[in-house]
């Protein structure tokens, strides 16, 4: 159960959600505190739980999202797995689920039927392309969710092809964190109306909230604006103080002096003050000004830039790669790495906390495949027959 002096302490949350959107929702919530019981297949549960790689034949995957939670399985194309979950969701505040949009409705347990059961509820439904719209019942992944709203088309350099964005943006930024801002607005109005709400949380739309401080531009501009481009804007590698520059040993340089102040003490370090006067000149002027920028950085290790461009005025940073951030002293200063014993498995783990702290975090570890489903039920009010036909 939560820690008492944790923020969400209290807040009971049922995740019908599987893979990554809605399970790291769910964490950061069960990380502040909150009672999180996932309701898995009784035969199979999360597929990560199967994910590659494995450590003592776990999935590392599911072991990474599912901390502090607990595991209830249910059947819920069966009656009687129907009508368990329509007995559990009174007592909880918020489901969180992530099916194709209709899926709950064929099962007998949309929102309009619990929300008759539990009207305080805040139901979030995850999906790639919301609830409405010609393309809700589409397939997908991220890297469709970041391609279809614009962001795979603005990465990468001019000319070349559209940059792999190597992380799960639109599931996270778009899906996860989104849900959570719509969950807890959907908290505080309950505090003042009494009554639940439906929180429609797209991927596709989340991932689009990424470019939208230059789509916004771009759409106050009008006629006279012209349409985003890859590779040649300011903030995407179009001008030599925002962008990326390899070393003399194939590592690479992130530089963001993207103020005037920043990189011209960039450049007077460097010994070159001159190139700060044609640096957001664009053109030619510009093109040179990073071409002798790329011939500078190629001149030495990355050690050495690390070296002579510490200080806190330069906006420069090493290019981490492999498990050099779990190294990191600044993160390791955060707290964000915690190492634990696992009893229940006999292993010793590191876990990834989520950024988003307000005081300590209890670390339990993620449940075994239907671990909790008894306490759940009893604590529902399921008497002990009807416990042992719905495990069974």
């Amino acid at each position: 159960m939560s820690e008492p002096s944790s923020p969400l302490a209290g807040l009971r949350v049922l995740d019908l959600s599987r893979l990554l959107p809605g399970p790291y929702a769910t964490l950061v919530l069960a990380d502040l505190g909150a009672t999180v019981d996932t309701v898995e297949d009784p035969d199979v549960g999360d597929a990560t739980r199967h994910m590659p790689p494995h450590r003592e034949g776990e999935g590392a995957l599911y072991y990474g999202l599912h901390r502090n939670k607990r595991s209830l399985t249910l059947n819920l194309k069966t009656p009687e797995g129907r009508d368990a979950l329509l007995r559990l969701v009174s007592h909880y505040d918020v489901l969180v689920e992530s099916f194709r949009p209709g899926v709950m409705d064929k099962l007998g347990v949309g929102e309009a039927v619990l929300r008759q059961k539990n009207p305080r509820l805040i139901y979030c439904a995850i999906s790639g392309y919301g609830q409405t719209g010609p393309d809700r019942l589409k397939a997908g992944h991220d890297l469709n969710y970041v391609a279809r709203a614009g962001l795979l088309g603005y990465g990468g350099e001019a000319g070349g092809a559209p940059a792999f964005p190597g992380v799960q943006m639109a599931d996270i930024g778009g899906g996860s964190l989104f849900a959570l801002v719509g969950i807890l607005a959907a908290l505080h109005e309950r505090e003042r109306t009494g009554v639940g709400r439906f929180v429609d949380v797209s991927m596709t739309d989340g991932a689009l909230a990424f470019l939208h401080l230059h789509l916004a531009s771009r759409l106050f501009m009008g006629t006279e604006g012209s349409p985003l481009q890859r590779g040649s804007e300011a903030l995407n590698g179009g001008l030599p103080s925002y962008g990326l520059y390899r070393t003399a040993d194939d590592r690479w340089l992130a530089v963001g002096a993207l103020e005037p102040k920043f990189f011209g003490a960039l450049c007077a370090k460097l010994g070159r003050p001159e190139l700060l006067d044609d640096a957001y000149s664009g053109g030619e002027a510009g093109a040179r000004v990073k071409a002798e920028l790329t011939r500078v950085f190629a001149s030495q290790p990355l050690a050495h830039w690390r070296d002579q461009l510490s200080g806190a005025e330069f906006c420069v940073e090493p290019v981490a790669e492999g498990d050099e951030v779990l190294a990191d002293p600044q993160l390791r200063a955060r707290g964000l790495f915690v190492e634990t014993d696992d009893a229940q498995r006999g292993i010793r783990v590191t876990h990834l906390l989520t950024p988003l702290r307000m005081g300590d975090v209890a670390l339990r570890p993620p449940p075994t495949l239907g671990q909790h489903s008894r306490v759940i039920l009893e604590d529902a009010g399921f008497t002990a027959e009807e416990i042992s036909r719905l495990i069974a």
